[in-house]
């Protein structure tokens, strides 16, 4: 195996980490509400205040990311938010469980546009969609995982503490990575010189006479494909974000499952989401080397928001936990179709600036998170259903699908 991809399985550990601290408070529900004494809508700004804090902190450490470098930044981020996640199990009330989720929220902002500045480095451009794809397919089987896993800690540690052990895994990463990485794979001593020729002569070239120019706020706020991508990612973390928040209480209480077998239930979506990072990343990179590098972006990411659309819809009629389960896979599968296509084309525009691009359209996607978690318990109270809210978000990913359209792949920042 190419030495470039233990890279790869680093930043995939990282991506299965970030998402198993991330869900483990929807899984931890019941009894943080039983003990802090909260409403559902309380829990609803508990789950919905990380997006804010993930959001809002996207572009400053996308910036770092690319000044910095992803080696001391994804170092000092995970040690970071491990340390929140930790403190998670220290809250004694409704204000010091908001803080201390936002603090874990603006920690974790840090991860992937870092990431993306590493992929960047060290991948070339022609195997960017697969990486891509497995990266993101990190996340969700994460999520997936830690349904069942942390249920089962919970049971047996009690929640308080569930939250201190994934903490303490997360700072075994930090110094593993700070030992290990190096941001230009030319800087490691483990890389044949063959290899390393090899990924400078096919990663995405820079023009040197700009390549140490600082990134303008004008160039992003004033990019068509900019904002394109912002909206297009808004809408897909809309649809996503209630995997992490909602889906195990409400399969939970619709259904009156246990928690172990909610847990199972809740977390098919995410691996099928994974097999859709998988998918549309092998099929970006197979597009890509026909020879259409606007196709390879715009195709999967139609074919995926269309999918969403469509199983959103159909799940709302379902009356068992298997076929509603069935549907909102379909649906997370095709969200997670366009996750690649995404932060492939974040990379492709931002090019040296691909973290602070990345955190950018990050952000936009983590304030649809923030509506979406929310606008489940809200939008249940006033209208007496959840149907409504799976219709807000089948038209949220039928309005991404006309977005796409217009995104240019080719295009830097000041050209489009």
């Amino acid at each position: 195996m190419a030495r470039r991809y233990w890279m790869v399985v680093g930043t995939f550990l990282l991506t299965l980490l970030l998402y198993i601290d991330r869900i483990c408070i929807s899984v931890a529900k019941e009894p943080i509400v039983q003990d802090l004494n909260l409403s559902d809508e309380q829990m609803g700004w508990v789950l919905s205040v990380f997006a804010l804090g993930y959001a809002l902190f996207q572009t400053p450490a996308g910036i770092l990311a690319d000044r910095l470098g992803p080696r001391r930044v994804l170092t000092a981020v995970v040690t970071f938010w491990s340390l929140f996640t930790a403190l998670t199990g220290a809250a004694w009330n409704f204000t010091s469980m908001l803080v201390v989720r936002l603090l874990f929220g603006a920690g974790e902002a840090g991860a992937f546009p870092g990431i993306s500045r590493a992929v960047f480095s060290w991948i070339p451009l022609q195997e960017r969609g697969l990486v891509t794809g497995i990266n993101f397919s990190g996340s969700r089987l994460g999520a997936a995982f830690a349904l069942p896993f942390v249920a089962w800690l919970i049971l047996t540690l009690g929640w308080r503490m569930s939250f201190v052990v994934l903490g303490a895994i997360g700072v075994v990463w930090a110094v593993v990575w700070y030992l290990i990485f190096r941001d230009d794979p030319t800087e490691h001593s483990g890389l044949s010189v063959t290899e390393q020729d090899f990924i400078r002569a096919n990663r995405q070239q820079v023009d040197p006479a700009v390549a140490k120019e600082p990134l303008r706020a004008g160039s992003l706020i004033g990019s068509k494909n900019m904002w394109l991508a912002m909206g297009q990612y808004f809408c897909s973390n809309f649809t996503f974000f209630f995997c992490l928040t909602w889906l195990f209480p409400h399969l939970k209480e619709k259904y009156a499952l246990e928690t172990l077998e909610a847990g199972f239930y809740a977390s098919a979506p995410l691996v099928l989401g994974a097999l859709g990072n998988w998918f549309g990343g092998w099929w970006i990179d197979r597009i890509y080397r026909q020879g259409n590098w606007t196709l390879s972006r715009r195709l999967p990411a139609v074919v995926g928001f269309g999918l969403a659309a469509i199983g959103l819809v159909v799940s709302v009629y379902m009356q068992t936990p298997l076929t509603a389960i069935i549907f909102l896979s379909i649906a997370i599968f095709g969200a997670d179709m366009t996750l690649s296509p995404s932060w492939s084309f974040a990379v492709d525009i931002g090019r040296q600036h691909a973290g602070a691009v990345s955190g950018t359209m990050n952000m936009a996607g983590n304030i649809g998170a923030f509506i979406t978690a929310l606008a489940f318990p809200y939008m249940q109270s006033w209208t007496g259903s959840e149907v409504p809210f799976f219709f807000v978000g089948a038209g949220l990913n039928v309005v991404a699908i006309f977005l796409w359209l217009f995104m240019q792949p080719d295009k830097q920042l000041e050209e489009y």
